[in-house]
């Protein structure tokens, strides 16, 4: 089975843009890109294993493993250049994913961090920990639409586990010094978001040596469903690639 989900080839566009889920998420929540952003650009998302069509595949449970997992799966898709962009959990998953391309000779460029602490000061937070109904009562507050389908008992039951997985990899992961990105690094923010804010959001710009910018917008940790054009138009601005007609 595949890591990447395209839904829609571009053999002429010039550049990759790889899409990171959020814990609980899957690649259906960046389909729509596709259709918003530029014709320059194509739009991979990652299908981590344990869901919707991988549902079968076994979890992993180690962040740094599946950053080598993903690497490894891009290596024949990075004969374009390449930028990463990735939400929450994904964030952090697409700057360990950086890190790697860059040691193997191919450094994306650009990195794009959302909704998220820098890898360094991750917090203290237990999600994983407790109980079913805990689980579901966290996701409902972060909002997003994978909150909706907590709500179905039988969704529940089929979600729920690797809902739980993801939050203990990223509740697990332990910062590596080493590698310091030279791509430049954006991260965007929500600026109601409570799992971050724009202080802790600045903290990003250690992990680079290129270029970095914080853009805020408005909204939760979800922001990015409201404001997917304005996040789209970031990435088209930042990249230099002419917008969608």
């Amino acid at each position: 089975m595949t890591w990447f989900r395209c839904a829609e080839n571009r053999p002429f566009a010039s550049l990759r843009l790889f899409c990171f889920p959020h814990a609980g998420g899957s690649a259906v929540f960046y389909r729509s890109w596709a259709k918003e952003i530029s014709p320059a650009v194509e739009v991979h998302a990652v299908q981590y294993p344990g869901r919707a069509d991988r549902m079968a595949d076994a979890f992993v449970t180690d962040p740094h493993q599946l950053a080598r997992l993903i690497a490894g799966a891009m290596a024949p898709l990075m004969d374009r250049p390449a930028a990463l962009f990735g939400h929450s959990m994904g964030a952090v998953l697409a700057y360990e994913v950086a890190r790697l391309l860059q040691e193997r000779g191919s450094a994306p460029l650009h990195v794009f961090a959302s909704g998220a602490r820098p890898p360094h000061d991750r917090g203290n937070d237990r999600v994983s920990d407790k109980d079913d109904d805990g689980v579901v009562a966290e996701m409902v507050k972060l909002g997003g639409t994978d909150a909706e389908a907590l709500r179905d008992p039988e969704l529940r039951e089929l979600v729920l586990p690797y809902v739980r997985n993801d939050f203990a990899l990223i509740e697990g992961y332990a910062f590596r010094p080493g590698t310091r990105l030279t791509a430049p690094l954006t991260t965007i923010i929500g600026d109601s978001d409570s799992h971050v804010t724009e202080e802790q959001a600045r903290g990003w710009a250690e992990h680079t040596e290129g270029r970095f910018a914080l853009k805020v917008l408005p909204g939760g940790h979800f922001y990015l469903n409201d404001r997917q054009r304005d996040v789209v138009s970031e990435v088209q601005r930042t990249l230099e690639v002419p917008a969608a007609g």
